[in-house]
């Protein structure tokens, strides 16, 4: 026992030299940043034709670092601590503007933020469309929308979008959704009579509700961080929310993970006006337009069917053009720039009255 402060000296002397050399190697990753920057500006006519974030390179390095990791961190771990690096990296070289579904603490900007690290720029936008007409408008770089739910489904709104919209899809990102019931500091815990949360929370939270609070009026509001806000001013509410609209608005937690699904997660797509090179683990995503005929829906699976595409998700929607007829929303893996899948996607285009390839994209590492 006489021998562990000495011990314990060591590690830390250890510990002090690993951080002088952890800091050593970020700031010479970042100064190669800083080169490629200057590269990247001097081939291109103007600072602003040049492309900084590359989302199929994003991709391949998070994957090697996952590959390469032998612990004792996780492989998640590991890749988040790398994000924020590459994240703090590339505000060197140009900073990155994404706007996300607001307002402030909801979970699309906690998704942007996942995918683009905290150095990114996230500008909060009113409703999902805002969201693509800022791209449109080139006042951002890229945006973040939800596109399905796994307890509740597709955001039609999203989908509705990508119809009206030419923008490509660049990525994806998945969040694991806890929703939590908040109250302020002057909340009566024991008159609680009325909850507000988004209605997609509500349908997620059903049964826990009614088994908890089956008398409470449940109020919709237009988003979860909104709900956290209103629930600061007053005594007899509380609000459905996650982490960082509780850490916002200085809410206490009374009940964690009240979700009644606990794998209850939410796809969230990024949008862009630039195609993404393959990355070697890839998505597409097509929007299709069958002609109304018996055989529609087997005429457009069979091609993926016979070259062995793995489809990964098929919704559909009425179409604008006409009563009853419908549009087809396909994602699958593989890249349009592979030859069988190139194959796929002209046979469906030859057979469709109309096919747009919404993008191709890694797929999602965190």
């Amino acid at each position: 026992m006489a021998e562990t402060p000495q011990t314990l000296n060591a590690l830390r002397d250890s510990i002090d030299q690993l951080d002088s050399d952890i800091l050593r190697l970020i700031s010479e990753r970042a100064d190669c940043a800083r080169q490629v920057a200057e590269i990247k500006t001097g081939t291109q006519q103007s600072a602003d034709d040049a492309v900084f974030y590359r989302p199929e390179r994003e991709a391949q390095v998070l994957r090697r670092i996952m590959a390469l990791n032998n612990g004792p961190l996780s492989d998640e771990e590991m890749a988040r601590l790398f994000r924020e690096i590459m994240s703090a990296c590339l505000a060197l070289e140009q900073p990155v503007k994404v706007a996300y579904l607001g307002p402030e603490g909801t979970f699309t900007q906690q998704a942007a933020l996942k995918h683009f690290g905290e150095s990114a720029i996230s500008l909060p936008m009113a409703a999902i469309d805002e969201v693509f007409r800022e791209v449109e408008a080139g006042a951002v770089n890229y945006g973040v929308v939800p596109v399905e739910n796994s307890t509740e489904g597709v955001i039609n709104h999203t989908l509705d979008s990508f119809m009206e919209s030419g923008l490509n899809i660049c990525g994806e990102v998945v969040l694991r959704i806890h929703h939590h019931l908040l109250v302020s500091e002057t909340t009566r815990r024991d008159k609680v009579s009325r909850i507000y949360s988004h209605p997609q929370s509500f349908a997620q939270c059903r049964k826990w509700l009614d088994a908890h609070y089956p008398h409470a009026e449940r109020v919709p509001v237009s988003s979860n961080a909104e709900a956290a806000r209103l629930v600061k001013t007053e005594w007899h509410s509380a609000a459905i929310a996650g982490d960082m609209s509780a850490k916002l608005y200085g809410l206490t937690h009374i009940a964690e993970k009240i979700e009644d699904q606990p794998d209850n997660s939410t796809r969230f797509l990024i949008i862009g006006d630039q195609g993404v090179p393959q990355s070697g683990d890839d998505k597409t995503s097509i929007v299709v337009a069958m002609r109304n005929q018996p055989g529609a829906l087997h005429e457009l699976l069979e091609p993926f069917h016979r070259h062995q595409i793995d489809m990964t998700r098929l919704e559909t929607r009425p179409s604008r053009s006409g009563v009853w007829n419908y549009v087809f929303f396909i994602d699958f893996k593989g890249h349009h720039g592979e030859p069988r899948v190139a194959a796929v996607l002209e046979e469906v285009s030859q057979r469709a009255a109309e096919m747009k390839v919404l993008g191709s994209y890694p797929v999602g590492v965190l």
